[in-house]
Order: C-alpha cells, then structure tokens, then sequence
C-alpha cells in the first residue's frame, strides 16, 4: 500500500517565511490574539476566521482589514473564485441555530464593512445539530450546507438574495457529512456528498435528485477536494490508506498513499495532503533536522507525472491556502510561510542533472510547454542515450525534435558512427513530415542502397501522390547513380518525369521498344519533343517501330494509339508534327526514310518541300546505284513520276541540282523544258554531242528561240567532223525563217575546214537568186509607181482648169442679173 514511497522526491517548491517589508525585514505574524479557526482565499486576498467572529482580509501588500461578523465565531468561510462574494457560517448566540451570511465585497455598509446581502438559518426548523462543511457553485444558483447528522441543504436560486432563493433538503444519511462539491457538466449539475463511511452523487438538476452511491467508504473532515479541469474536475477523497478519484457516476483511479490524512486540497495539477506519521525519518524531508512524531507532512503529489513534487514538516497547520500563484500554510502560532513554485526550465534542468528525461518529458507536456521547449528535452534526451551507447534510443528522440532541431546536427553524428540504421530511421521520418531537402533525399537513398534494402526503398518511393515526401527528381537521380534503374524508372513513370524515364531506359537499360511504347502514350507535344532528341537511337535500334511511331506523329496522333472515342471532337487531335524536321533522324537508314516519306507524300500531297526533295534524291540514289536494267527503268518512272507531280516549282534549282549530280538526262531536260529553259536544253545536247538532238530541239523550240538555229550553225561550225548534213539542215531553216544576213552565215562556217563552198553552194545560189528576184520585183514597183504618179498629177491639172472656166461664168452671170455687190461676194 505504500507505493508513492516508489515515486521520485523533488525539491520544485521553494519554502520562505512570510516576512514584512521595510527598513527593517520582520516575520509576518496574523494580527489579532484569537486563535484561527477557519480559511479560504480568492478574488486576490486571503481570508481567515477567528474564535471570536472576525473575519480578517489580507491583501497582496500584507495590508490586513477585518469586519466583526459573527458576536460568537467564525466555523466555515467559501470564498468564491469568478465573484466578488463570500458566504460564511458561524454563530451569534450559544447553542442556537448557525446562521448564513452572503458577503458583498465589493460594496460597503454605513460602517465601511463588507454589505451582507442575505442571512438565514443553516438548519431548516429547529433540531439541533452542527454545520461540517459549506460549498457554493460558481454560477451563484447553488449552496449546499452539510450538517453532523447526515443531512445536506441545499439553496436553489440566487444564493445573494432570499425571496428568489429556495430550500431542500437531501435525504438523510446516517453518517457525518465531511465533504460537498459541484460538478457541472453540460447542463447537469452534480453534487458530491461525502461522508465518513461513503460517497454519493446527486443530479441536482432533476427534479427528486437521483442519487448514485459511488463507494462504501469516505473519509474524515476536510479530506476531500475538487480535481481542475485538467483531471476532468473529478472528486478526491483522500482515506487513511489511498486517495480515490470519482466522477458523478463512477469511480475512477486510484492511488495507495498510506498515512493519517488531515488536510486535502488540489493546486495547479498538484495533490497537497497534510498528513500525520508516526515515525519520521530523517531522510524524508527536505534539509530539516530529525522531526518529532507530533509535526505535520505537507506533501504535494504530481499523480498525472507520478513524482513528489514537494515534502516538509510542519507546526500544527490550520490551513493552506492558494493565491497570487503560491501557496500560503498557516499554523496555530500565526505565521505564514510561502510556497513558491520553481519555474519549469529550473526544474527541469534538475530533472536533466539526474538524467530523469521521460520525466522532464512528461513533466514538460503536463506545464503546456511549447514545442521549441520540448525539442530541446528531446535533444538533451537524444544526446544522453547516444553518449550512452543507446544508438536505437537516441535516434527515436531526435526524430521527435525534427522541426526544431537543425537535422545536420543528429546527421552529423550517426554519420560519424557510422549508424546507418539509424541514420535511415531519422531521414524517413524527416521525409515523413515533409520537412527533407534534396540532400536528406539523396542521403536516404543512398542509405537504402549501401544497406541494400531492396524492401524498404519500394515501400519508400511507391507511396501514393498525397503521400510523397521528398524531391522526387533528386530520388531518381540517385537511384540511376547507385544502379536501381528499376526504382528509378518506376518514379520517373509514376511522377511523369518523361526525361528520365527516357533516359534510363534508352541509356542504362536499353530497352527501346519499352521507351517507344512510353513514348507512344504521351501528349503530343512531349511526344514530339521526345522524338527529336532520342530518334536517332530508336532508329538505329528499332526502325520499324520508331518510323511507324513517326509516321503517325506526322499524320493522325493519339496518346497511346487508342481509337478516338465516340463523339469525340475532331479538332482534339488537330495537332500534326512536321515531317521534314525528323528527316535527319534517318541518317543511316535510308530504307526507312524512304519508307516514310513515301507514306508522307500518300497521305499529306501538301507535305513540306523538304519531303519531296529528300524523297527525290533518294530515288535518284536508287536509280544510280541499280544494275539491273528493268529495276533501273522502274526506278526511273518513279523518279520521272515525283518530278511530275507538279510539287518542284518553288525550289526548281534544288531538283535540277539534284538531277545533274546523279546525271539523271530525262530529269534534267524535263526540268528544263518545265523552266522555258530551252537554251540550257541545246547546250546539254551539244555537250553530250548529240547531233540529232540538237537539230530537234532546234524545231521543238525554234519559233520561242529563233536564236537556236544560230547556236546550231555555230555549233556545227566548230565541229571538225563531216557535219554537212546538219549544216545544210540548219542552213534550210535559217534561210526559209531569214533567220541571219548570208554573209554572217559565211564567217560562221569559215571556222569549219569541212564546210567547203559546195555545202553553201546551194544556200549561196538561193540566196542569190531571192535577191534577183527582190531586185526584179523592185523595179517593177518603180515602174509601176512611176506610172501611177504620172496620171494621178494629170487627174490634177484637170481638175485645176475645171475650176478656173466656172468661175469666170459666174462672174458674167452677175454681171447681167446686177447681183448686189455682197450677194455676189457670198455667191
């Protein structure tokens, strides 16, 4: 039963007598020369009740005031915590009724003492009996007034006033009352009753006020106390051999702290008890001498962290009070000594001097201290258990200072210690709360690999996408870099990294039809953008796939190569890649470059001009390097087919070049013909010395060019060979057009030795001949004009002598009629 004597004792408590100050420091003693018989505090004072019936107040400053209350004494004071109000009971007269008093204290009567707003009579009729205890709730709608016999009144209504207030009375017990509290919860209001041999509970909101007995045993006046908020505002009921704690309808924890209980109350999550022992050593106080049986324990009990906060021997305690953050024990002789609490960073580096770190720990969280004060308990933690050689320990405490603590700083050491383990543990639970960078990741990886944890790197890097807690590019670059390939390419798959996914399966893993399906799935323009960069690889490797790969890119794309779904809009997949930007992924693969732009220029006639230049070279190349002759003529149609498709207009000079360099003659002198080219036509001919040709271009092309029939008469002219036929060919065409002036055909021939007279004799003769017969012709015209101009000027003369004979008749006829002068002039 004696188990808190397993509880660890600390000094957190500081212990000082109540001293006045000023110019000289004297022991503060109560006023007054009767003995206190009753305490309470609150509402920034304490308060004390003597034999005699006054009631003393004592301030913050030591200033002490005091009203006479009662004519006889003071037996019970409530101070309340929320209101200026106390209610007392005592007695005016010997043996009648104890009377009520309800204090205002913040109003005052004529006489200057506190106002009393109501008195009534404790008991209800006149049997007599003693009050044992007195409790107000905190609403002012609750008093309840417990008696020696058993009995309990309760007040309801406003407690300050009688005519709103009313009475009952609670069954009787057979007991002495020695404990009251309210409990409110919710809407209900419970009161706890105690008595030496039981507790109950009452709902005091309901009409009959159900009861629940709680327990078969109780305790002795003054044992039993309301728990704060932090233990659920629970009932202690300290016995002889353990504290118990109750709610309003069960029983709850439990503790064995033997000795005689005198005194209970509850401080700031402290348990204080002032109890008797029989035998006290001298071990069990604090920096005292040997102690006699007669002095007092005041133990003050931490039961939520289980430690002894504070333990001492006292003279014959009155009460302790609470107030102004301290504790104040009164004694019989009057005095006053003060309690303070140590501040929790004091007390907690006496926790961290003994090494007691869950202590602190749990002693931290109990204070509400803040998460930076929890991280440094962690760390000193941490840091002990790692000088200890508890590398496991330590680690598990540096992970709970992972955001507060610079995580170079446990890195740092379990690097040194080479603790991978460890090392591993802290880096995933800095993942964990998202708080890694780049380097913890590549760090954690690089653990995962060392340790060759194939398991736990999986579970690491396939977490769900809200679960992902690290730099998911600097993940794949280390696991690329220790060889996971894998690994690697299951996050760069599952995160989208279409780079890296591309460049581990192109690079490390050579798998490039798994690389061409991947890229097959992605949107178009990532697709396209893949293509460009690793074509040339999956070319090399795989050509059939990648040209049909492209071959769709350039045409009717979709992700995946999935058919287009019903209703689909048409302009989804309206994006087409240019065709001609992938012609120089097919450097070394001429067969399947031809095969794709074949397809191109079927599918897409309005192709890009670089498709059909690259596809008409590559048919050049075929039809140069066939040997086969019916391969060879195949190929040229094909050739001829492309050039007269009408598609070489705009870069003409690019096919014509392309067709010398393979001395492709039918290209050549189609693309001539297409451009009026009809000079260029004769000069091939001429180089390649082919007579025939020459002299039918000459007539294909003669009435666009006259020129032609000179440029043939002057080829020929400097041909050394018997060219007679052509020259007379030529000659026949020059003279019937009138093509040149016979003495320039002359010097033409003169640089041929074998154009002799009798290859002009005919030319010269006909020559001769017209010009004769011009001559001839000539001079008939003259003859002819000559005539006709000779008529033409007697046709005048005689119509000159016509005019002359009629004027002079007119005259005459004047004359005789004797026209007037101006009528004659008009006539």
């Amino acid at each position: 039963m004696a188990a808190f004597l397993q509880w660890r004792r600390f000094v957190f408590f500081d212990k000082e007598p109540l001293v006045e100050r000023g110019e000289a420091e004297r022991e503060f003693r109560c006023p007054g020369d009767s003995a206190i018989s009753v305490c309470t505090s609150g509402r920034g004072s304490l308060v004390l009740g003597d034999i005699e019936g006054t009631i003393w107040s004592l301030s913050r400053t030591l200033q002490f005031s005091s009203f006479q209350a009662y004519k006889l004494r003071v037996t019970h004071l409530y101070q309340l915590k929320q209101h200026s109000i106390l209610v007392s009971v005592g007695e005016d007269e010997l043996g009648i009724n104890p009377l009520v008093k309800v204090w205002n204290l913040e109003k005052r009567d004529s006489s200057g003492n506190p106002l009393c707003t109501r008195i009534f009579s404790a008991i209800p009729g006149n049997k007599p009996t003693e009050v044992s205890c007195l409790t107000v709730h905190e609403n002012l709608n609750y008093m309840a007034i417990g008696f020696t016999d058993g009995s309990v009144v309760l007040k309801k209504g406003d407690i300050t006033r009688d005519r709103h207030s009313k009475t009952d009375v609670l069954p009787e017990a057979t007991y002495p009352i020695t404990g009251l509290g309210f409990q409110q919860s919710g809407k209900q209001t419970h009161l706890f009753v105690v008595t030496t041999e039981n507790v109950k509970s009452f709902n005091v909101s309901v009409k009959d006020f159900p009861v629940i007995e709680l327990d078969n045993h109780g305790c002795s006046l003054h044992c039993c106390a309301l728990c704060d908020p932090s233990q659920d505002n629970q009932l202690i009921v300290a016995g002889d051999d353990c504290v118990y704690l109750y709610q309003p309808d069960e029983r709850g924890p439990c503790f064995a702290f033997d000795g005689q209980k005198q005194i209970v109350h509850w401080y700031r999550g402290y348990l204080l008890i002032v109890s008797k022992e029989k035998k006290i050593s001298k071990t069990d106080f604090v920096g005292g001498n040997e102690q006699s049986c007669e002095k007092q324990i005041l133990t003050i009990y931490d039961i939520e962290n289980k430690f002894i906060a504070y333990m001492a021997a006292f003279d014959d305690i009155v009460d302790v009070m609470s107030e102004w953050g301290s504790l104040y024990v009164l004694t019989s002789n009057r005095k006053i000594s003060i309690l303070q609490e140590k501040d929790t960073q004091t007390k907690l580096e006496m926790l961290f001097k003994k090494n007691l770190f869950v202590m602190a720990i749990n002693l931290a969280k109990s204070h509400h201290l803040d998460n930076d004060g929890l991280a440094e308990i962690f760390r000193h933690y941490g840091d002990h258990l790692y000088v200890k050689g508890d590398h496991d320990g330590a680690i598990q405490q540096y992970i709970r200072t992972i955001g507060k603590l610079e995580p170079s700083y446990v890195i740092r050491k379990f690097l040194d210690a080479q603790r991978i383990h460890n090392l591993t543990a802290y880096l995933q639970a800095l993942h964990r709360q998202t708080l890694a960078n780049e380097d913890h990741t590549t760090l954690l990886l690089n653990c995962y690999t060392k340790l060759k944890d194939s398991s736990k790197l999986e579970e690491f890097i396939k977490t769900s996408d809200s679960e992902v807690h690290f730099d998911v590019e600097t993940a794949i670059k280390v696991l690329r870099q220790a060889g996971y390939y894998r690994h690697a390419v299951y996050l760069a798959d599952k995160h989208c990294h279409h780079e890296w996914y591309l460049k581990i399966q192109l690079e490390d893993i050579k798998n490039y039809q798994e690389a061409l399906y991947y890229i097959a799935k992605l949107p178009f323009d990532q697709a396209e953008r893949n293509m460009m960069k690793y074509g040339k690889t999956l070319i090399h490797h795989a050509p059939d796939e990648t040209t049909e790969l492209l071959k769709a890119l350039c045409t009717d794309y979709r992700p995946g190569g999935d058919p287009p779904a019903e209703r689909e809009p048409v302009s989804r997949y309206k994006d087409k890649a240019n065709s001609e930007q992938f012609i120089s992924i097919f450097a070394n693969n001429p067969r399947e470059l031809k095969n794709f732009l074949e397809h191109m220029i079927q599918v897409q006639v309005n192709s890009p001009q670089g498709v059909y230049d690259t596809l008409l070279e590559l048919r050049l190349q075929d039809w140069a390097h066939e040997g086969d002759s019916q391969a060879k003529k195949q190929l040229q149609e094909d050739v001829m087919s492309l050039l007269k498709s009408g598609l070489f207009k705009a870069v003409f000079d690019k096919a014509l070049v392309l067709c010398q360099m393979h001395n492709f003659k039918d290209g050549v002198l189609y693309l001539y013909e297409q451009g009026r080219l009809y000079q260029q036509i004769m000069h091939y001919h001429m180089q390649n010395d082919e007579y025939a040709k020459v002299i039918e271009t000459c007539e294909r092309y003669g009435e666009q060019e006259a020129c032609l029939w000179e440029q043939a008469l002057g080829y020929f002219a400097r041909k050394e060979e018997d060219c007679k036929e052509y020259i007379g060919n030529v000659l026949r065409h020059i003279d019937r057009n009138n093509l040149m002036p016979p003495l320039l055909v002359v010097q033409t021939l003169a640089h041929n030795s074998t154009a002799t007279l009798s290859v002009i004799k005919d030319y010269l003769i006909n020559k001769l001949q017209q010009e004769s017969d011009h001559i001839a012709e000539d001079e008939r015209k003259i003859k002819q004009y000559r005539e006709e101009t000779k008529k033409i000027q007697e046709e005048i003369e005689e119509l000159k002598s016509r005019r002359q004979e009629g004027t002079a008749l007119m005259i005459v006829s004047c004359v005789v009629f004797q026209v007037p002068h101006k009528e004659f002039i008009l006539l």
